[in-house]
């Protein structure tokens, strides 16, 4: 059976193959995705190299003229996807893309392949650096509104956890947009209505997408003066992750003038770590720009403080124990919401579910931070869900039973990489 699985995630990720990138599953999902190329590319890692560097460079085709990677590259239109390309209209690249972007984790993948594979490593991150470079520099300067002081984001899309209750204080402080043209949404017609946003929120969803394309999509108008404004602790941990990696990348290719514009970056988030620390909840949470208001529940985003390598010791020591508290709620791994907060939800998207690309990212900084025995714990966690229900975009972490997309291709490479008995993990635990 074990071994089966290998075979099975092998051939989803072959089947969702559209020619040197990968889709994260057929109809629900079909075009490439920003973060899910770069899980993806772990897995295929495990079996062709070449091919891993593909995705990755494939991405970054899509980059816009202002640096931005997008969260959608749109290659060709899809009469079974909304918002599309149609919808977003942007006109900032060679490849049309939507307006906003997605966690940028690629940088971190990019030296863990250089660190895995030597010298023809490097010689690969080499071409990919500029574009990392000009990426993370438009999300320091494009997205850190003026007096704020740290990265934040403009869409619950951006951020990846789309319908998570994190975003319900920006969502209620702004109005569906009155000119909203009539749409119909495809996601409820690939999966179970229950497991999605709900249409309130996806008016409110689209609603930003056209306050971007009416503007021209002008990012530092967006940022400014746009409907949602959210300090977002997920793409906070993650690009100080993504910059300590890039500056490595920098030291490794001799790239000097990059390395001072990298450290200053790292030095700026460093001191703005307390912004997201809700002293009252005892954790990283959410917080809305405007109001200043705190986000009220422990996210899987809220642990990721390992994984950037910050957070005073007593942080981390309430972070530990939210975790351990929701380990004694849940069958599996880290649930995206709190189960003893309001709005959670075990199946429905991101109110609740296990997701296995955060569960990753959390188990591999608690590893470097001392915690291996927990980080273990999550990995075993995703084996046994997978085998207990195969390669689902996420679980009920309650009951394992997979939710919204079936033959999930980030699943299926994490499994390769990471979670199945045979993974490089596995081997070296």
């Amino acid at each position: 059976m074990l071994a089966s699985l290998d075979e099975q995630a092998r051939a989803i990720l072959a089947k969702n193959d559209r020619g040197g990138f990968t889709i994260p599953t057929a109809r629900l999902y079909p075009f490439q995705w920003n973060w899910d190329s770069v899980f993806i590319a772990l897995g295929l890692a495990t079996m062709d190299d070449d091919r891993a560097w593909r995705e990755l460079e494939m991405l970054t085709e899509g980059q816009a003229h202002d640096g931005m990677i997008p969260s959608i590259i749109f290659r060709k239109d899809d009469a079974d996807y909304f918002p599309g390309p149609n919808v977003w209209q942007t006109r900032n690249g060679a490849i049309k893309g939507t307006g906003i972007s997605q966690p940028p984790v690629l940088a971190s993948t990019v030296a863990h392949f250089v660190k895995a594979q030597g010298d023809n490593g490097l010689e690969r991150a080499k071409a990919l650096f500029p574009k990392m470079l000009e990426w993370h520099r438009w999300w320091h300067d494009y997205r850190t509104p003026e007096g704020v002081g740290v990265v934040c984001t403009v869409h619950p899309w951006e951020t990846g956890r789309d319908n998570c209750p994190d975003w319900k204080i920006g969502l209620l402080n702004m109005e569906i947009d009155p000119n909203l043209e009539a749409y119909q949404r495809k996601d409820i017609e690939h999966a179970d209505p229950a497991e999605r946003p709900s249409q309130e929120e996806y008016d409110k969803y689209i609603s930003i997408v056209k306050f971007g394309r009416d503007n021209g999509w002008d990012q530092r108008l967006l940022t400014e003066k746009g409907p949602f404004l959210m300090a977002d602790p997920g793409i906070f941990f993650i690009l100080l992750r993504a910059d300590r990696d890039l500056l490595w990348l920098a030291q490794k290719l001799g790239a000097d003038e990059a390395e001072a514009e990298i450290a200053a970056w790292i030095k700026h988030a460093e001191a703005g770590v307390d912004y997201f620390w809700n002293d009252e909840l005892g954790a990283f949470c959410a917080r809305d720009v405007r109001s200043g208001v705190f986000s009220d529940g422990f996210s899987n985003a809220s642990a990721l403080c390992f994984y950037a390598d910050v957070g005073s010791a007593e942080q981390r020591r309430k972070t530990l124990a939210h975790m351990s508290r929701i380990s004694t709620k849940t069958q599996y791994g880290q649930s995206s919401w709190d189960p003893d907060a309001p709005l959670f939800e075990s199946q429905r998207y991101w109110c609740g579910p296990l997701w296995c690309q955060m569960n990753y990212m959390i188990a591999q900084g608690l590893r470097e931070q001392g915690e291996a025995e927990f980080a273990e714990k999550m990995r075993q966690d995703l084996r046994k869900v997978i085998e207990l229900s195969g390669f689902y975009e996420c679980f009920d972490p309650i009951s394992g039973a997979g939710c919204i997309g079936r033959d999930f291709s980030w699943t299926a490479a994490l499994w390769l990489a990471w979670a199945g008995p045979s993974s490089v993990q596995s081997s070296a635990a």
